[in-house]
């Protein structure tokens, strides 16, 4: 096998055997641990480097406690019971670093007075960057639950308040109690989604 290409045990953490979690075991992450994860998944690539994902790390009871109003009932148990909840949002004003993360061009000015073009660029490219993430969560060897099934609206409000960031969606992260799990579903095959032209 080459040497620039990830071993087949690394497929297994980040794919293959990574399931998506709703229990979770009493086993603190620490700080230090977040920091790397950071340090790993912001190289994943995005548009002009615009890089507009803005993540919250709840962990104390104190910060669940203000974002238990906005989840859905089926959300709560395993949020509140999870080390860490990420809450995934992205910069709806990401161009204003443009100059420092893009200086080779005047990337900023592509996107002055074009707000949809600002929307669209920020959701695109903090869902990948928030995928990333999961990515480095899980090659760090943490296991993660995304979710839906809030209010994002409430989030914000609670969150960001000035209005600048917007949550896309919530992560819980930390070390996923194997036991909770219900059987794996199934996943299309490669003709059923894809086509080489």
């Amino acid at each position: 096998m080459a040497a620039n290409v990830l071993t087949d045990q690394g497929f297994e953490l980040i794919f293959r055997s990574a399931r998506t979690h709703n229990g979770w075991l009493d086993k603190p992450v620490s700080d230090d641990l977040l920091h790397k994860i950071y340090d790993d998944f912001k190289w994943g690539p995005t548009s002009a480097n615009s890089s507009p994902l803005r993540v919250v790390f709840l962990k104390t009871p104190e910060a669940k406690a203000r974002l238990k109003p906005a989840l859905s009932v089926t959300n709560v148990d395993k949020t509140l019971s999870a080390p860490v909840t990420a809450i995934l949002a992205h910069d709806m004003q990401f161009h204003d670093h443009l100059p420092f993360l893009f200086p080779h061009a005047d990337a900023k000015s592509w996107f002055a007075g074009n707000d949809k073009m600002i929307a669209d660029t920020a959701f695109r490219n903090g869902s990948l960057q928030a995928a990333y993430l999961m990515i480095a969560a899980r090659a760090h060897g943490l296991d993660c639950g995304p979710m839906s099934g809030f209010d994002a609206a409430a989030v914000d409000a609670e969150f960001f308040k000035d209005g600048c960031f917007k949550t896309n969606f919530l992560c819980n992260l930390g070390y996923g109690d194997a036991a909770k799990l219900f059987p794996r579903s199934p996943r299309f095959a490669f003709d059923d989604v894809c086509s080489i032209l």
